[in-house]
């Protein structure tokens, strides 16, 4: 099969799909562009809040259980609001429902670096969660729709712009919040209104034929009729629990480094480097090699290792930092791994699929922070990363056991 068996891209992209393949990813609408700016942006928000966790704590007398709830409540408002995203955006349109994202983002963000109470900054770290939910899905199924370079290098450039966004992030984040934590979040509101502005002015009006997708109003339970593909469950299950491992990484290694915000800062930038040069460079060259699955798999199993490294070797500073900056290349090469399976999975809109395996994939990136917290509270600061490994393994083994089920996204053509 050299296309998708897809209802909207066959017919339009069946005569094309040779040319697709020849168009260099830099050669792109500035609709595309402006989406890519604005999602660098939306994803600093993620980094930025990592190298204040300890700031956050010490400023607010809280836990560390209760820092990293700013994690669960942002990705657990996420998880279910992607499960209306294709809903809103059929009814509002593409356009209207990024700018919607952008400016919820910045309102929450911009309470959130006034408030002055622990549980109110975890609330509107859940409202941040319904603006970045809008903004992400649609930002996806946008630059997939309007990129000229056909699927496969549309997901490296979305992929491109959340590795730039989660590798600036913590810098930006470590210089802020050295002068104080409130100015990592009133900085993503300030950058949020740049977003906003870039793309009333670069992204005008979408071409007409995506306007008129928008007629085709999607119904609230779409997302879950897309569950009945078990390609797509499999990919959300096995995202879920590898999740797991993620935010056990993203949101508890800061209590254990030992490091003030600005080294804080420079690690999570050398992390989210990596991931973004490994998810544009390494990932499509893994994938032609190897395929997506068993690339996966392995990217999988290493980062399982790296987990196990950092439970053992916890009190070893040095360890511990090098262990989270190449996580990063795992990461990295995962991520665009796991999307572009997502997107050849089934003969669905690709939003409705983004949208149903974002909700399965968050579920795991809103339990994890709290549980990894509770785990050092129960146990000791070793048992979150042995635990968050175990989930990753876990996921290695599911995608493995059902591996007849998504062996197909290998065989559509990755040139759309």
């Amino acid at each position: 099969m050299s296309s998708m068996t897809r209802p909207e891209t066959t017919a339009a992209h069946g005569t094309a799909s040779s040319v697709q393949e020849k168009t260099s990813i830099l050669n792109q609408p500035r609709a595309v562009w402006a989406i890519f700016f604005a999602g660098i942006i939306a994803f600093m928000g993620i980094g930025l809040v990592d190298p204040i966790l300890l700031a956050i704590s010490k400023k607010m007398d809280a836990s560390a259980s209760q820092v990293t709830l700013l994690f669960t409540s942002y990705n657990a408002v996420m998880a279910v609001a992607m499960l209306i995203t294709g809903s809103v955006s059929s009814r509002m349109g593409i356009k209207r429902t990024l700018l919607t994202g952008i400016f919820i983002i910045a309102v929450f963000s911009a309470l959130g670096g006034l408030s002055n109470n622990i549980w109110a900054l975890i609330g509107l770290r859940g409202g941040w969660g319904l603006g970045n939910a809008l903004f992400v899905a649609t930002a996806l199924s946008a630059i997939v729709s309007l990129s000229k370079s056909g699927t496969a290098k549309a997901i490296i450039l979305y992929e491109a712009a959340i590795g730039l966004g989660i590798s600036v992030g913590p810098l930006l984040g470590g210089e802020l919040g050295s002068i104080s934590w409130r100015g990592p979040f009133l900085g993503v509101a300030s950058l949020m209104v740049i977003a906003f502005v870039a793309l009333i002015v670069l992204m005008p009006k979408l071409n007409t034929n995506h306007e008129k997708t928008a007629q085709n109003k999607t119904s609230i339970l779409d997302p879950f009729r897309a569950m009945k593909h078990r390609s797509l469950v499999v990919f959300g299950i096995t995202a879920c629990l590898y999740n797991f491992g993620f935010f056990t990484l993203l949101a508890y290694s800061p209590f254990v480094m030992g490091l003030n915000e600005h080294g804080l800062g420079y690690v999570f930038l050398g992390w989210g480097l990596l991931l973004a040069m490994t998810s544009v460079f390494m990932a499509p060259k893994l994938q032609q090699k190897f395929g997506t699955v068993k690339s996966m798999c392995a990217m999988l199993f290493l980062f399982a290792l790296v987990l196990v490294a950092m439970g053992i070797w916890t009190s070893t500073q040095w360890v511990i930092i090098v262990a989270v900056i190449f996580a990063g290349a795992l990461l990295g090469n995962n991520n665009t791994l796991i999307t572009t399976g997502v997107m050849n999975a089934a003969p669905i809109e690709r939003s409705t699929a983004s949208a149903a395996y974002s909700f399965l994939r968050f579920i795991g990136g809103a339990i994890a922070p709290y549980f990894a917290g509770k785990l050092a509270d129960w146990f000791n600061p070793h048992v979150p990363f042995l635990v968050g490994a175990a989930f990753v393994m876990a996921s290695v083994l599911f995608i493995l056991l059902n591996s007849r089920h998504v062996k197909h996204v290998d065989h559509i053509g990755s040139g759309h």
